[in-house]
């Protein structure tokens, strides 16, 4: 577990928060001061010089759920293609067996910060029981028609209805009469 601060300023939600890990980790897009290098926390729009598009930066859409969320993702796979701290970057890409090592050692120090009497929070509810895969007649064809109650798009009963939808009562008739007279 690892503390850090998310702060909110007063153009927020128009300009992105900053996050910062109390105690630094040594990851590829985190700062040695613990300062978090993350394209949903850059200012909104496109940049050139980094090649972020507008769309990975920071929006008024966005929300503190968004900004954990992309923190737990870049935790667990670093971008390293424009790492915060560069030594991290290539330690991750040439020796991946030393960078965890140096991440355990990272968790380990950041136990110290917990409470001693404190106690992780657990779910309200217990999780449902997983359901059991059995999809073997998933993709298996039937002979039942496939309607769905939806309308035929193909237009061949578009004669059936007059110009306000309502079922056209002289088609029958008329069929029978073009039928009769066609024999």
């Amino acid at each position: 577990m690892f503390q850090a601060e998310m702060t909110f300023t007063n153009t927020y939600p128009y300009s992105p928060p900053t996050f910062k890990f109390n105690r630094p980790i040594y990851h590829p897009n985190i700062y040695p001061d613990g300062k978090l290098c993350i394209s949903i926390l850059h200012a909104p729009g496109a940049d050139e010089m980094s090649g972020e598009l507008a769309t990975e930066r920071w929006s008024p859409l966005q929300g503190a759920e968004s900004v954990l969320r992309s923190v737990l993702l870049l935790l667990d796979d670093p971008e390293v293609s424009s790492p915060a701290n560069v030594d991290a970057g290539v330690l991750y890409r040439k020796d991946r067996q030393a960078y965890i090592q140096k991440a355990k050692e990272d968790v380990e120090q950041s136990r110290q910060d917990i409470p001693a009497n404190f106690s992780m929070p657990t779910t309200l509810e217990e999780a449902p029981p997983e359901k059991p895969m059995d999809d073997e007649d998933f993709w298996a064809e039937s002979d039942a028609e496939d309607d769905f109650g939806g309308s035929d798009s193909s237009g061949d009963d578009a004669e059936d209805f007059d110009e306000d939808g309502n079922e056209d009562q002289d088609f029958e008739e008329s069929g029978e009469e073009e039928q009769g007279g066609n024999s």
